[in-house]
């Protein structure tokens, strides 16, 4: 387990996007969404916005996922150390 986190630490990002670390992607997203609600953007521009925003929101989806699966590891592992534990 501990090996495959490592791997995962070490792997070549798939996209520019998946070496922002969760706060930056957040912020981003964030600045994305300000400038949708703001309106004054062409057609054009509110796609290429939008895009960039799904891409952000996969990118803050995946960080939270893996700290889910960290979480319930971490839980997972406690229950198991707990004397008389299930």
């Amino acid at each position: 387990m501990a090996e495959q986190q490592e791997q995962d630490r070490h792997a070549v990002p798939q996209t520019p996007d998946d070496a922002l670390g969760y706060e930056h992607a957040r912020d981003a997203l964030l600045e994305v969404v300000r400038q949708l609600e703001n309106g004054g953007t062409s057609l054009e521009e509110s796609l290429a916005l939008w895009e960039r925003g799904e891409q952000l929101a996969k990118v803050c989806q995946r960080w939270l996922d893996g700290a889910r699966a960290r979480l319930d590891a971490a839980l997972a592992a406690e229950e198991g150390e707990t004397p008389g534990g299930e």
